[in-house]
């Protein structure tokens, strides 16, 4: 009987010992809080020409005994951040060896230098290295940083053996410059090295979560490269998502001005069919819902659907059907989780007399459909909100085409008169009106 309460007695010391260690790893100080989406870039599988030149790109090697350093822009104010690595499109296992974070020299972004007094190693499950297998993720612990809405930040990893594969995950519309060179220098103050090489391209890092309040939300962006941010200036920060950002930050109201912002957008995606990067549809989950702290969804898709769909009228009474299809699958399935959707409407993407030499969406058939989806979204009443982009933007004289003064040159994308413009138009009082969400009917 004694032996017996011994061992009871030893055992329930034991389980309160674990559970106490356990616990007070859980209970590390913090503020009241959650976890929301502070950056993010739309992972996909690097085109064979947005890989690094070699050296850093050999057969079946990438980026061996590298040094990779990109500044990103973060959307929220927060004490405590941790980082997401993805290797979603890797095919091998990606040997994470090092990553540090700091603030960027001056606060500039794409910049290889940083200050030295803000360097901070991350760690994963506890160590600074960890390997991610081929379509995982993985997040950093939870590190003590400072971070401010609107400013930079740079993230360094380095990777002793590289990854064995050339399918790699990257997001090449970065619109920011990223730095690599050779040998372990995530704690050098810049980058050094003959090798030296820089790219507008973000590799491996996907998300960046921040601790904040739980009054504090994030809004989330579907697009494609007009969201990306094609004709916007490297490392300015200056598509219309960014502009949108410093809108709401200069308001006086605080369920404005501490909202974060997550781009899921990338150039060529369609929302129908995969091409650069997954369609939208598949993605949604993985992009939207899945992200911390989400609490809007904007959608811009559908040009690209449009655009590649064969300019017939079978062709495009097809894809026209297609694409309104999708966009009430998106609205279904954000309402399912209880998240608001906006709509915007498609931009002209036709040049002059619909030559397709100058742009080759250019189509009359094409246009017609265009102006079909528009007017759905416009008329059918299913998303929350509305953001006429379209009426932004076009040449009121040939609505087919963007207005002169906004053409980036390609008569698709705007530039950044174009973007400011549109963010200047997106009618934030949106976020207001649908602050308590949705019920989640259809």
């Amino acid at each position: 009987m004694l032996a017996t309460r011994l061992s009871v007695l030893l055992l329930s010391a034991v389980s309160y010992a674990f559970g106490h260690v356990v616990s007070e790893r859980r209970a590390a100080p913090h503020s009241p809080g959650h976890w929301i989406a502070a950056w993010t870039s739309m992972p996909q599988l690097t085109e064979s020409a947005n890989l690094p030149n070699p050296p850093f790109n050999e057969t079946g090697l990438v980026f061996n005994d590298s040094t990779i350093r990109q500044t990103i822009h973060v959307t929220a104010t927060s004490p405590h951040i941790r980082l997401r690595i993805s290797n979603a499109f890797g095919i091998t296992d990606l040997p994470i060896t090092t990553v540090t974070i700091a603030k960027p020299f001056g606060g500039v972004p794409g910049i290889p230098a940083i200050d030295t007094t803000t360097l901070k190693t991350l760690t994963f499950s506890g160590s600074p290295s960890f390997t991610i297998p081929n379509g995982a993720l993985v997040v950093s612990d939870p590190v003590d940083f400072d971070v401010k809405a609107g400013t930079e930040l740079s993230v360094t990893i380095f990777l002793e053996d590289g990854q064995v594969t050339n399918d790699i995950t990257s997001h090449p519309g970065s619109r920011t410059t990223s730095w690599f060179t050779f040998g372990n220098q995530v704690s050098a103050a810049n980058l050094t090295g003959p090798a030296l090489q820089n790219v507008a391209h973000w590799f491996f890092i996907s998300t960046l979560d921040a601790w904040v309040p739980k009054t504090q939300r994030t809004v989330a962006f579907v697009g494609d490269s007009i969201t990306d941010g094609r004709g916007s200036d490297t490392d300015k920060n200056n598509r219309w998502p960014d502009l949108l950002f410093a809108r709401v930050h200069s308001s006086h109201d605080t369920a404005l001005n501490t909202l974060a912002f997550a781009n899921q957008a990338a150039g060529g995606n369609r929302i129908l069919a995969d091409g650069l990067g997954p369609n939208a549809l598949g993605r949604f989950d993985r992009d939207v819902l899945s992200q911390p702290g989400v609490k809007y969804v904007v959608v811009f898709e559908g040009v690209n659907d449009i655009g590649v769909a064969a300019p017939t009228q079978a062709a495009q009474q097809a894809i026209g059907d297609a694409v309104i299809g999708a966009l009430r699958q998106f609205i279904v399935r954000a309402h399912a989780a209880g998240l608001p959707i906006f709509g915007a409407t498609i931009t002209p993407f036709s040049a002059p007399g619909f030559d397709a030499s100058v742009q080759a969406y250019s189509s009359p058939v094409r246009e017609a459909t265009r102006q079909r989806v528009n007017s759905w979204i416009r008329t059918g009443g299913e998303f929350d909100g509305l953001i006429d982009f379209d009426a932004v933007v076009r040449n009121a004289s040939a609505p087919s085409q963007l207005r002169g003064d906004f053409n980036s040159g390609d008569f698709l994308h705007p530039n950044v008169a174009g973007y400011t413009a549109m963010a200047n138009a997106f009618p934030i009082e949106l976020f207001k009106q649908f602050e308590d969400g949705v019920d989640g009917w259809a």
